[in-house]
């Protein structure tokens, strides 16, 4: 973080981070485990299950789940881990912006003027 930063050069700084976000994914990617439709499957029988890879979230304030075909499984990674970048990054924007807010208005460019009673 700069000393004497203004809000335009937050904004710029911040822009050019996210420019180099790409993909983007919100949420987590998880390896389950479960069982198949077979009848009488053996890795099933023997309590195994299946493994697969699905990615979870929430849209709306409800959970979901995609499953992720193992072949995407690093590109999904490769968003999820972006989409938590891309959080931090959130998080350090709003302190700059607001400590350079608040020495613009140090400053004097933000004076406020006083209604006459």
């Amino acid at each position: 973080m700069e000393r004497n930063e203004s809000p335009e050069d937050v904004r710029r700084w911040f822009l050019r981070q996210v420019s180099e976000l790409w993909p983007l994914a919100a949420g987590s990617l998880s390896l389950r485990t479960g069982p198949c439709i077979r009848e009488h499957c053996s890795a099933c029988d023997r309590g195994e299950g299946h493994a697969s890879y699905a990615l979870y979230g929430r849209k709306n304030s409800r959970r979901f789940s995609v499953y992720v075909p193992e072949e995407l499984v690093p590109l999904i990674q490769q968003a999820v881990n972006n989409g938590r970048k891309l959080e931090q990054l959130l998080r350090e924007a709003g302190l700059r912006y607001t400590v350079a807010l608040k020495a613009k208005r140090v400053a004097g460019v933000f004076v406020k003027k006083r209604k006459a009673r």
